[in-house]
């Protein structure tokens, strides 16, 4: 299995009067988007089970998993990672001015575990390169390190107060910031520092990336 991605030669320019200059720009293959319907059937092929019994347990699952994150819970999505709900707010000096019109948006934070990437981190990436015309003019497998985007790190900002960490010990913020088993988180990936959470660990944005599913978090 391999991503693929294509490199399209493109018109950049820096300024209006500048005449630009022709780069080769990478961006993730278009993927179709797989039904939940196609995901139940394979499960349920590779399971042995009906897809009906695939079909409650998937129901039931999402039903547990959007119950328990709301309730503050990260929430361990079996083989990915873990889910949890967090938003982002602004601090103030005085309690005074403390009020829910601080918070700006809510988040969906998924953490993806380490098995996930390492599989990540050994599959191929397949570039095809197109120049201006449309024409296909090179194939290039990837020979990076398959190096992964860390979710810490990063300088918190001074203006919001951290998120909590789960299972990274000690964290940049004030609200619900204890430690748990030891570790340590500084921040979060792509600006996602901030934040206000019940728990859970942090996740980064994909900004710049060449990810099919490039979502920034931040």
């Amino acid at each position: 299995m391999a991503l693929k991605v294509k490199a399209v030669e493109k018109l950049i320019k820096f300024d209006k009067e500048s005449a630009g200059t022709y780069r080769y720009v990478m961006s993730p293959e278009l993927y179709i988007p797989l039904t939940q319907a196609k995901v139940i059937k394979e499960a349920a092929l590779r399971s042995g089970v009906s897809r009906g019994v695939m079909q409650a347990c998937w129901d039931a699952a999402g039903e547990v998993i959007k119950a328990w994150a709301t309730e503050g819970h990260s929430v361990a999505l079996p083989g990915l990672g873990t889910m949890r709900f967090g938003l982002r707010s602004k601090s103030v000096e005085n309690v005074n001015d403390v009020k829910t019109g601080l918070i700006t948006p809510r988040r969906i934070i998924f953490t993806p575990s380490t098995e996930l990437k390492e599989e990540l981190a050994a599959t191929s990436v397949q570039i095809t390169c197109y120049d201006r015309n449309g024409n296909e003019v090179k194939r290039v497998t990837s020979a990076d390190d398959g190096e992964i985007e860390d979710n810490e790190g990063l300088t918190p900002d001074p203006s919001h107060v951290g998120e909590g960490s789960q299972n990274g010990g000690s964290n940049s913020g004030t609200e619900n910031g204890g430690s748990q088993n030891g570790g340590t988180n500084t921040g979060n990936q792509g600006g996602g520092t901030g934040t206000i959470d019940t728990g859970g660990g942090n996740t980064g944005g994909n900004g710049g990336s060449t990810d099919p599913d490039d979502g920034d978090e931040g």
